[in-house]
């Protein structure tokens, strides 16, 4: 009998999901600024309707109730894309920089060692040495306490020297440092 009402509830949900998705992927549209999200936010929205279903279905204004998940995930999405830009925007670097005769190989070697650093040591390093950010500022940055900050960025430091000391690159932490700055940051692709 529970499959006969399963299979009731899962009718009753594709007939929901067919008279809604459109709607309310106009709502996440609206709401974002952002079309190309506004699908994801719609589906992941029918996505939570259906776990809670047996609620919804039994709520007065289930249109309501779904209209309401939306905003909340585009109220999510707009905070985290405006909290994204803040970070962007207050560690920008508004200077030029350039450097005059640049060791192309030690930059290429710097880059390919952040390459192999996890994620959160790479992001410590680069932003402690090659944007001059303060602990404090790296922990804003990154979301963690300055405590990880310190503990990331000596591991990621104490990496690079081994990664580096075999092709008799910087040894030194200041070295490392001044390594990183001249490859200009760049950490490569995301882990």
């Amino acid at each position: 009998m529970g499959t006969v009402v399963d299979d009731a509830a899962a009718a009753e949900f594709h007939a929901f999901f067919e008279r809604h998705y459109a709607e309310l992927a106009r709502l996440a549209r609206l709401l974002t600024g952002e079309p190309d999200a506004a699908d994801d936010l719609a589906a992941d929205a029918l996505l939570a309707l259906w776990h809670r279903w047996d609620r919804v279905r039994a709520a007065d204004h289930p249109v309501a109730y779904a209209r309401g998940v939306v905003a909340n995930l585009a109220r999510t999405r707009v905070r985290t894309a405006v909290r994204e830009r803040r970070r962007v925007a207050l560690f920008w670097s508004q200077r030029e920089e350039r450097t005059e005769n640049p060791d192309v190989a030690g930059v290429v070697d710097v880059q390919e060692a952040l390459r192999r650093l996890p994620f959160r040591k790479r992001a410590c390093v680069v932003l402690r040495h090659a944007f001059d950010l303060s602990e404090r500022d790296t922990a804003l940055a990154l979301g963690v306490s300055v405590g990880t900050v310190k503990s990331q960025t000596s591991k990621a430091v104490a990496e690079l020297q081994r990664l580096l000391g075999t092709r008799a690159a910087p040894r030194a932490p200041r070295q490392v440092h001044a390594a990183i700055a001249r490859s200009g940051g760049a950490a490569g692709g995301a882990r």
